[in-house]
């Protein structure tokens, strides 16, 4: 009886250890950005407005692999100047090439859906947001293109379209590519797939189409690549947040890739001097759950 009694007093103090221990684990509340790319997303111009291809020039949409951006930022207004609204993120920067240039080789890259920035809500400044601001540096992408003989194949393009990169080596596919140098916004380099081909090249300066529809009053530097969209509904933070905030910036990519053309084919055919023209994405419109 006395064995027994020690046994049930050695559980009874066991309880209150056990009751304060629970597998239940307490998450912080993040706010969180994806990409999502839309072929059939609006395609507009540096104003914000709907836009057809330039006369003379063919385009295509392109199948995204990859993407990254530079900038990130939240803005109250439409009268909100860039870098006056909630800075959420900024990618490192170098002068190793020269002239201050993002540094390619510590970009942050991801894949449609993949989560580029996770933070947590209690270091987001609360308020009432409409507007995001997003600073694209690169993309990669699936184009197809028509070689001398007529035959179309696909390949992989990689598009600097940042104000300024740093680059040293990256590969396109199986295809190495050395620079070690700055490159001006609208540098790209192709590879095929299939075959014993690349070559790089430079877009003009200027060309590079970057949709802000509030330009008039809150404009964005020359060669910048700060794409902004207007949410449909304000995006209120409040600091009581007690899920994640996930943003989603779906980005038009619809025949965002565009060249001059020499055969009126409407066929990319570099064989043919037909150059790259123009790279940018063609608009921003960022939704948001809670």
């Amino acid at each position: 009886m006395k064995k027994i009694y020690i046994i049930l007093v050695l559980l009874l103090a066991a309880i209150p250890f056990f009751s304060c221990t629970s597998d239940a684990t307490t998450t912080e509340p993040m706010l969180i950005i994806k990409f999502k790319f839309d072929p059939n997303q609006a395609r507009l111009n540096n104003l914000g407005q709907p836009a057809a291809v330039a006369a003379g020039n063919a385009a295509q949409s392109p199948i995204f692999n990859t993407i990254s951006s530079h900038y990130v930022e939240m803005a109250p207004t439409a009268t909100t100047q860039l870098g006056n609204g909630t800075i959420l993120y900024h990618a490192p920067e170098t002068t190793a090439g020269g002239t201050n240039a993002i540094d390619f080789s510590k970009a942050k890259i991801v894949a449609e859906g993949e989560t580029f920035l996770k933070i947590p809500l209690k270091d987001v400044l609360a308020g009432t947001y409409q507007w995001m601001r997003v600073s694209l540096s690169y993309q990669n992408y699936q184009i197809a293109v028509r070689a001398s003989n007529g035959t179309d194949y696909t390949g992989n393009l990689a598009s600097f379209v940042g104000f300024n990169t740093y680059i040293t080596t990256f590969n396109i596919g199986n295809y190495p590519f050395t620079v070690n140098a700055n490159r001006a916004q609208g540098y790209w380099a192709f590879g095929l797939n299939g075959f014993n081909y690349s070559n790089s090249g430079q877009a003009a300066a200027g060309a590079t189409t970057v949709p802000n529809p509030i330009s008039s009053t809150s404009p964005i530097p020359a060669g910048s690549c700060v794409v902004t969209g207007k949410f449909a509904n304000d995006l209120v933070i409040d600091g009581t947040e007690t899920n994640d905030v996930v943003i989603t910036l779906s980005l038009s990519i619809n025949n965002s890739f565009e060249w001059h053309e020499v055969n009126a084919d409407g066929k990319y055919e570099p064989s043919a001097g037909e150059n790259v023209v123009d790279m940018g994405l063609r608009g921003l419109v960022p939704t948001y759950t809670k």
